[in-house]
């Protein structure tokens, strides 16, 4: 445990996160280096005010200097403008370059989980990525807003007080820093105890997000089994532990402050004893200079407190923004990605005849747990070939391989006798068309979703592809037809309806090759009639592979495939297989007799 946290301590104080955190700054370099410039200024400035009180009480008020006096305190309300028109823009610089960041930074994490392989977002929570990248992303701004460039504003502030006060009178500083130890060990006890609830909420909010998304789109499965108060209790868990967290940071800054105020308190006691104890004992013009002095310092404890009552505070929320980065850019480092395509990679421009070989593939989503086994077939361009088999026997896992959602471990996949590595990622999928049985439908129109937002698309080509798949009227009795909102998942449509969608939406981008996945699976048999008609118009002239556990949908292919356990047990068309005797026919034979029951 203790080796844990050391590590984690390391992390925190890693010199090279930050540097790469601030690497993000650099197309902003103007707008940081000015930043940079104007936290200077203000630390030069800050002590400016106490020292002309200083001079204004011991060389003019004692003297009787109207002018003098009217003139500093010009000066003095000057200073006060100047310093606050920096301030605002000093603010406003380091919270715009942190918006700045979290806008470039979010680009690159959307664009990253765009391209990583589809493994990753069966291994991760859907709600742990939407932390990554919303509120980890937004906490990384803070580095800038309220972190680096302000603590390092607070340090040379300090550093510019502590230098006039030793200027003004040494002795009066040492008196007056007496409590500081004190003050210096309280800041580590606050900052130990607010990093560690920190990382307490963080742990939680993912926690709660990767619950509550779930729980959302899971919804239709809580209340259907009616366990909404076993799920309730569970939220209340984590909700209970997000808020526990919080309440300990809370505590912990309860305590700070008021220690904090007790501290300067009693260098203020120092301060007016010490020199009040100089001006009475002092008989020579010394003693004369004391309440100009007492009155600067005043002031210069106040602006030495003020940084280091929040620069703990601050200092937690740059460890953080850094521990949020780390996790961001475990994600930007993640390796495991499609492979970017290479610059002479094959991109056919017309349709390819959509030939398939499958060349002794063994594949695994996790380590060496093979869920295919040395598959080899071939379908020629033109031929419907049929998967079948009990659930995990691979059918989804060989079509996943088709356009390279997944990477294989051995053997080969080619289509028209080049291998799918070789092709342009986006040609080869652009020829591929799929038909899953979950259909995804985002929320937008009708017509936003069969063209996935393609405005090379005419509106023209989506009402004939619809009337092609027998849609078109239907489309037209909803409210706005073509414009109708189908909702988040397709939330206001039915499954058969979603599914006829997903026809028209693959009909629109005329692949040359067709994947059917249980495309007529938890469907009526009016709806399964229209889907087999639009399947037939639709398969026409294409290589297709269709999934189905109906294999009274399956007759007319011309190739079966039987698979089990990952293994191909058998292969020939219906009547073949059935007259073999064999695996499929056994099928076939309980599919039927309970059929009849």
């Amino acid at each position: 445990m203790v080796l844990e946290q050391q590590a984690q301590k390391k992390k925190l104080f890693d010199f090279r996160l930050l540097s790469r955190i601030i690497s993000y700054a650099s197309p902003y370099r103007a707008r940081f280096n000015g930043s940079i410039i104007l936290a200077i200024v203000l630390a030069i400035m800050a002590p400016v005010r106490p020292w002309l009180i200083n001079t204004t009480v011991n060389d003019y008020i004692q003297h009787n200097i109207a002018e003098m006096v009217v003139r500093i305190t010009i000066y003095q309300i000057i200073l006060i403008i100047i310093e606050t028109i920096l301030r605002f823009f000093f603010s406003f610089f380091t919270s715009w370059l942190g918006q700045a960041v979290v806008k470039d930074l979010r680009v690159n994490v959307f664009k990253k989980i765009l391209g990583l392989n589809l493994r990753q977002f069966d291994q991760t929570p859907i709600g742990t990525l939407t932390t990554r990248t919303v509120n980890d992303i937004e906490t990384i701004s803070d580095v800038f807003a309220e972190g680096f460039i302000p603590i390092l504003a607070d340090f040379l502030t300090i550093i510019a007080v502590l230098f006039t006060m030793f200027y003004i009178n040494w002795q009066l500083t040492l008196i007056c820093l007496i409590p500081f130890p004190f003050l210096i060990l309280a800041t580590y006890y606050f900052k130990e105890s607010v990093n560690k609830s920190f990382h307490r909420v963080r742990n939680a909010v993912a926690a709660l997000n990767a619950f509550v998304q779930e729980h959302i789109q899971g919804m239709q499965v809580v209340q259907a089994f009616a366990v909404e108060d076993k799920e309730f209790n569970k939220f209340r868990k984590i909700n209970k532990e997000h808020r526990n967290a919080n309440i300990k940071a809370i505590f912990a800054y309860s305590v700070f402050f008021p220690v904090v105020e007790i501290i300067l308190a009693v260098s203020l006691g120092l301060l007016v004893w010490y020199g009040a104890g100089q001006a009475v004992s002092n008989s020579n013009g010394d003693s004369a200079k004391m309440a100009g002095e007492i009155m600067a310092f005043i002031i210069l404890l106040n602006m030495l407190f003020r940084p280091l009552r929040f620069i703990a505070d601050k200092f937690n929320v740059l460890q953080m923004g850094m521990v949020a980065s780390e996790r961001v850019f475990k994600v930007l480092d993640n390796k495991d990605e499609i492979a970017p395509s290479a610059a002479n990679a094959y991109s056919p421009v017309a349709a390819v005849p959509g030939k398939i070989e499958f060349d002794q593939v063994s594949f695994a989503y996790t380590d060496e747990n093979w869920v295919l086994k040395n598959i080899s077939f071939t379908v020629q361009p033109g031929e419907t070939v049929a998967l079948v088999g009990h659930t995990g026997s691979g059918k989804t896992s060989i079509i996943s391989l088709i356009n390279r959602l997944y990477h294989i471990q051995k053997g080969a996949i080619k289509v028209d006798d080049v291998k799918i590595e070789d092709y342009n990622l986006k040609a080869l999928r652009s020829k591929v068309g799929v038909v899953l049985q979950d259909v995804f439908l985002f929320a937008g129109t009708i017509t936003e979703n069969v063209t996935l937002r393609n405005d090379a698309i005419p509106k023209e080509k989506v009402i004939e592809a619809a009337k092609m798949i027998g849609m078109h009227d239907f489309i037209m009795r909803l409210p706005g037809n073509y414009d109708f909102d189908v909702m988040e998942r397709g939330a206001t449509m039915s499954q058969g309806q979603r599914q006829l969608l997903s026809f028209i939406r693959a009909l629109l981008y005329n692949p040359s090759i067709l994947i059917l996945d249980e495309a007529t699976s938890a469907i009526d048999t009016e709806t399964e009639q229209l889907i087999q008609h639009a399947i037939d118009t639709l398969i026409e002239g294409r290589t297709s592979i269709v999934i189905a556990h109906r294999l009274s949908t399956i007759r007319k292919a011309d190739k079966i495939i039987v698979l089990d356990k990952g293994e191909i047990k058998e292969m020939g068309t219906h009547d073949e297989l059935l007259a073999h005797g064999g695996y499929y026919s056994k099928l076939h034979e309980m599919q039927f007799s309970k059929a009849i029951v």
